[in-house]
């Protein structure tokens, strides 16, 4: 009950009218980023994140950054589903498994039913997951309060073995790219002993990197890099939706609150998980696919083609929320930029944060409850004004986003040094994205390396320098061996398969 107080409370901050315009404005910049291919979720919050510096100096105004910065991730959530459906463009990873269906339904002149479809999906998604963040996470976070020194390591160790044992990227180039992250947070002053480290001489680099330099310039120089290299060229349906429309879909998605349920559940299992929005929504579809009656005619324009892989993706990214807001962990790129604002505004997510912070954490889940709503209400009424962006020529856009970022960069620490840092994080950026090196484990391990490597020492010095003491209790002794489990996971599948494989050709 004491939850459900705490949501209402958290209704009250943020139904005042300066909040719900901070929630239109970031709906729309999200879908806006959404509707531009190669942008994304991660991409579009890292670039606005400069935004909130004026907002986020007072409580009241960390609340309110919160929201606009939460509400461009919804935003660009809804907003990818567009381009997938009348372009055949999918704006964000997670949708390509969108285009299967919906472009075909676009094709046969049933646009306004797809996106109903998709956008209604979207919503259930993610309605489904902040229902479970508001009754899981205050529970999660009173039980990591628990927490020493070596618990807080072994989570930490838990989400990185995760990232390289779990995530759909080869582990090699996972580790390489958590490598560099590791070796990016080090430098600077040593927390424990107060010591210089990798500076060369050079005084900027004392206080380190600032995360969101990295961050501009890894998700949004990088991408735009990318995306003038490919060119584009859009080519679309025109759509319509009417109330008509959206009535006769809602009265048929009823028929597959099956599928949506199982959706859902996939998408929070692998928000939850850093596997993210990806592979849930290809899971998703793939698992819809197979059980349907009409699977042989998936590709063609089926409905359920659609309400699968939007329904988990959205699951999976908000859910992805639920580890960094109680642990302080993110389970995504988009939660790790989140968590970044955070510690930018001077929070500390994590347990302490639902003990110290309660108005901030109760008006961030109600703002996903209303944002999630006026997304839903934006999406359904202004398709066709929205789609209409991708008329203007990417080369107007680009510039316009990269004055952005490099404005962004500079008033960090009114700094010309930080602007030439984002161009440079920006080609190591591109560079990995052409090579295919993941981003998410570097920005991982930026964000949480200080803090794994602070947590490990503390440890080690109250144990006098005896490993033992990642597994003196069962619950340290716990989490180590999930993490254990999830770094060597793809070995212990292998061999599961293998057994599997062999049993029969033994008992014949």
């Amino acid at each position: 009950m004491e939850e459900i107080a705490n949501l209402f409370n958290g209704f009250a901050t943020v139904l005042v009218p300066f909040n719900i315009l901070l929630m239109v404005i970031g709906i729309v910049l999200g879908i806006i980023i959404g509707i531009l291919p190669g942008l994304g979720g991660a991409n579009g919050v890292a670039i606005l994140l400069p935004l909130t510096f004026s907002l986020g100096q007072t409580p009241a105004g960390q609340v309110s950054a919160i929201i606009l910065l939460s509400c461009i991730y919804w935003g660009a959530l809804f907003g990818g589903a567009i381009t997938s459906i009348l372009f055949n463009i999918p704006g964000e990873p997670w949708s390509v498994a969108t285009t299967f269906d919906g472009y075909p339904m676009a094709q046969q002149g049933r646009a306004g039913e797809a996106l109903t479809a998709a956008f209604t999906s979207s919503f259930v998604g993610a309605l489904f997951a902040i229902i479970l963040i508001t009754l899981l996470a205050p529970l999660v976070a009173g039980f990591a309060l628990r927490f020493g020194a070596a618990e807080k390591f072994a989570v930490y160790f838990l989400a990185f073995a995760s990232f390289i044992g779990l995530s759909k990227e080869p582990p090699f180039k996972t580790l390489t790219a958590m490598a560099v992250g590791f070796a990016l947070g080090t430098i600077g002053n040593d927390q424990i002993t107060g010591g210089l480290r990798l500076t060369f001489g050079i005084t900027e680099l004392i206080p380190g990197f600032d995360f969101l330099i990295a961050v501009i310039g890894l998700f949004g120089i990088g991408e735009i890099l990318l995306t003038m290299e490919e060119g584009l060229s859009f080519k679309g349906r025109e759509a319509k939706i009417n109330a008509k429309v959206v009535v006769q879909t809602w009265k048929e998605l009823g028929k597959y609150w099956w599928l949506s349920l199982r959706s859902c559940i996939i998408g929070v299992w692998m928000g939850i998980t850093p596997a993210g929005a990806t592979p849930a929504s290809f899971m998703s579809y793939g698992i819809a696919k197979r059980m349907s009656k009409r699977g042989k005619n998936f590709g063609n324009g089926e409905i359920e083609g659609v309400v699968a892989p939007e329904t988990a993706a959205h699951a999976a990214g908000t859910a992805a929320l639920l580890p960094m807001l109680a642990l302080g962990v993110p389970g995504s790129p988009t939660a790790a930029v989140l968590l970044g604002g955070l510690l930018i505004w001077g929070l500390q997510p994590g347990p302490m944060l639902f003990v110290e912070q309660k108005e901030f954490v109760w008006g961030l889940i109600a703002s996903m409850y209303l944002g999630n709503v006026v997304g839903l209400i934006i999406v359904l009424t202004c398709v066709p004004l929205l789609a209409a962006i991708l008329r203007i020529p990417f080369g107007i856009i680009a510039p316009i986003i990269l004055m952005f970022c490099a404005i962004g960069a500079y008033t960090v620490r009114n700094s010309f040094f930080d602007v030439i840092m984002m161009l440079a994080f920006g080609i190591l950026g591109y560079v990995m994205k052409k090579t295919q090196y993941p981003l998410a484990p570097l920005v991982l391990a930026l964000v949480l390396g200080d803090r794994a490597e602070e947590a490990f020492r503390q440890a080690l010095i109250s144990s006098g320098g005896g490993l033992g003491i990642f597994f003196a209790n069962w619950l340290v002794s716990s989490i180590m061996l999930l993490g254990f489990i999830a770094l060597f996971w793809g070995l212990i599948s292998a061999g599961i398969a293998k057994l599997r494989g062999a049993r029969p050709a033994t008992a014949a």
